[in-house]
């Protein structure tokens, strides 16, 4: 049975504190890579190795349900061999610390940060070509097209969904189910984006990795929108029950049964509109808006959401430190 324990929960709060600090150097990812890159790599070899077109769709669809599987054991086999070895090699603060440190790596809080806050900046010094290239970056749709309203819409619906994806489950996976936790969510959550797709090639083989990463991310999509409505009221912006009441009627609009929470949550507290019409590979979707604001997005707001970002990542440290020091308190084994 998963429970959150001392252990986990401080592993989350070093990885989150490491991780804030330093992110990920990219001397690291030129010398190593990344973990993503490296859950990558498999999924890749298995999509190439069994996602035959010959196949027929049931038995495509089976052998993504192999490679899922296969993703979900090396990686909680990987988190076990990990957290074991450091635990018989070395003291157990310093098994904390190691451990804390590699898990930082599934952790995207600074570098979501620095890729949102550089299409502010782009817009700002650079104008409007600048900022389509710098939101290329962080979002999965035509930018070509965009205006500065929409590049600035456009980094906001990705600070908001990758806050819940990229920071918030990974957290809770390991504040529940340790370093292995934390890894199999991650290469659940890397498959999604690589084989996720309701395209010809990946409508069957990806099936399994797109539904497992929707469980997977369905309660931290709904702590990521009570965090952002708690850090608006925070900074004296809007009232909790205002920001999810908005969150009630709109997330379900979403075309992801996740995203809408995290993006419904940052339009109402910031007094905006976000999602809409857009366009993903040549092909205009008309998705409705998500807040009752107005759609004109400035640089400014993509600064006042990187605001509510921290101050939401914030709330998640907070939380994670009370929580210890409650289980601690009332003499929870670590």
């Amino acid at each position: 049975m998963l429970r959150a324990t001392p252990m986990f929960i401080a592993l989350a709060l070093v990885a989150a504190s490491v991780e804030a600090m330093a992110g990920y150097p990219d001397a690291l990812v030129r010398r190593i890579g990344h973990p993503v890159t490296w859950i990558g790599r498999l999924i890749s070899w298995g999509e190439g190795a069994w996602n035959s077109p010959d196949l027929s769709y049931g038995r495509r669809r089976g052998a993504g349900v192999a490679l899922l599987l296969l993703l979900i054991a090396v990686s909680v086999a990987a988190g076990l061999a990990i957290s074991g070895v450091a635990a018989q090699l070395l003291p157990p603060t310093l098994a904390l610390l190691f451990c804390g440190v590699l898990a930082s790596s599934l952790l995207a809080q600074r570098s979501l940060h620095s890729h949102v806050a550089a299409v502010a900046t782009a817009l700002e010094r650079d104008g409007l070509e600048a900022g389509r290239r710098a939101v290329s970056m962080v979002v999965g749709r035509d930018t070509q097209a965009l205006g500065d309203a929409a590049v600035g819409r456009a980094a906001i619906e990705s600070l908001a969904e990758n806050f819940s994806d990229g920071v918030v489950a990974p957290l809770l996976w390991m504040a529940v189910a340790g370093l292995p936790g934390a890894i199999a969510y991650k290469a659940i959550n890397t498959a999604d984006s690589m084989i996720g797709h309701k395209s010809e090639r990946y409508r069957a083989f990806g099936w399994a990795s797109a539904r497992c990463d929707d469980l997977v991310n369905l309660p931290a999509s709904r702590l990521s929108a009570l965090w952002l409505a708690l850090a608006a009221a925070l900074r004296g912006g809007k009232p909790i029950a205002q920001v999810l009441a908005t969150v009630r009627r709109d997330a379900g609009r979403h075309r992801s049964p996740n995203a809408g929470w995290p993006e419904a949550a940052m339009a109402a507290a910031l007094g905006i509109r976000l999602a809409g019409p857009r366009v993903y590979g040549g092909v205009a979707v008309e998705d409705p808006w998500m807040g009752d604001g107005r759609s004109a997005v400035t640089p400014r707001d993509i600064r006042a959401a990187l605001a509510l970002y921290r101050t939401a990542c914030g709330l998640q440290v907070a939380l994670l430190l009370a929580l210890l020091l409650t289980l601690l308190a009332l003499g929870v084994a670590v």
